[in-house]
């Protein structure tokens, strides 16, 4: 997994043994650093996703982009890595674009959520999510995080409503 996550630094030229204090550093911040020597198919797919949260984050990027990470995954790996990505964004302050179908996973992760509408694909609606950071169970659970929810379902369903879906 350590020749993984150094792929990119390996291509930008860095060789394995000047790579490695910041491969080792970006493994601990995934929660991975015990995992360095294993095969891929040894990992959970939580874990992979972990991987490869590490390898866009070795090369200390001001800007993340993530299409759908946690699609596949399991609810619980699913809420357990949105607060590992939280707890990382706090620490390192990095932009995050995150594209997402799941109303929940998009305000609860979200400042900022972007609907957009299909067939042509375009921008219908921005709404901004004015919550502190860190958001954790609390957030979650409370009126608050269900009514920005509705919210978003309801552009979404604007969203829909324009289109001429085909069956």
């Amino acid at each position: 997994m350590f020749d993984n996550v150094w792929l990119p630094l390996k291509l930008a030229g860095m060789s394995r043994d000047a790579a490695a204090p910041v491969v080792q550093q970006v493994l601990e911040m995934v929660g991975l650093s015990r995992f360095a020597d294993v095969y891929p198919r040894e990992l959970s797919g939580g874990m992979k996703m972990r991987v490869s949260i590490a390898r866009a984050l070795v090369t200390h990027p001001r800007l993340l982009l993530m299409d759908e990470p946690f699609a596949a995954l399991d609810e619980m790996t699913r809420i357990k890595l949105n607060n590992d990505l939280l707890a990382i964004w706090r620490e390192h302050r990095f932009s995050v674009v995150f594209v997402t179908h799941s109303v929940y996973e998009s305000v609860y992760l979200s400042n900022r959520i972007v609907v957009m509408a299909a067939r042509p694909g375009r921008v219908i609606d921005e709404i901004r999510i004015d919550e502190p950071y860190p958001r954790g169970e609390e957030f979650r659970t409370s009126s608050r995080y269900n009514a920005h929810c509705t919210a978003v379902s309801q552009s979404l369903h604007g969203a829909l409503h324009g289109l001429d879906i085909d069956h």
